[in-house]
């Protein structure tokens, strides 16, 4: 799968003689006219992209279409089609290693409107976080203004915003 982009945290100065953890995670990209389903989540005041890390038992796909359940509760998933893969490097903040290096396989496809009911994580609740259809334009801005201004923001704010502009230039006519 073709890479995106390499981001490196601004707390990463090098890699030299650092531990690193390499964790697999998958995001969905489903699209309808000028909205996109993403999730919202209150703690951080941002849109992201349903996704998360990949069971080691499962294969890419498996994990992308299991994220995509959990956290939207979407139905009638097809026609997955790969996107491109975005890798990161950010502090690792557990004392075994000092850098993740997260590589996101991000995949299109096409699902229901209607959502069912999304499964959370605990920490997924407590974060605030609920599935949502949005104008891209509307979550690119949004995500913009709270990387300008908030304290809240998490560290996949700048992943998810310049996959959304990537998404706007070449899905959204």
């Amino acid at each position: 799968m073709q890479i995106l982009k390499t981001h490196y945290h601004r707390d990463i100065k090098t890699l030299d003689n650092k531990s690193i953890f390499t964790r697999l995670a998958t995001r969905s990209i489903a699209v309808q006219g000028d909205s996109i389903l993403l999730l919202y989540t209150e703690r951080y005041e941002d849109y992201s992209l349903p996704g998360g890390g990949i069971d080691a038992s499962e294969d890419k796909i498996e994990g992308m279409i299991r994220e995509l359940v959990e956290e939207t509760g979407a139905t009638n998933i097809k026609n997955i089609q790969p996107f491109g893969a975005y890798e990161e490097y950010r502090p690792w903040y557990k004392p075994d290693y000092d850098i993740q290096h997260m590589i996101s396989y991000c995949y299109t496809c096409e699902i229901n409107k209607a959502l069912g009911k999304p499964q959370f994580e605990s920490h997924e609740i407590k974060n605030g976080m609920k599935a949502m259809w949005v104008n891209i334009h509307d979550a690119i801005a949004h995500n913009n203004k709270t990387m300008a201004n908030s304290e809240k923001k998490g560290m996949s704010i700048e992943r998810e915003t310049f996959l959304l502009g990537l998404i706007l230039e070449r899905m959204i006519v």
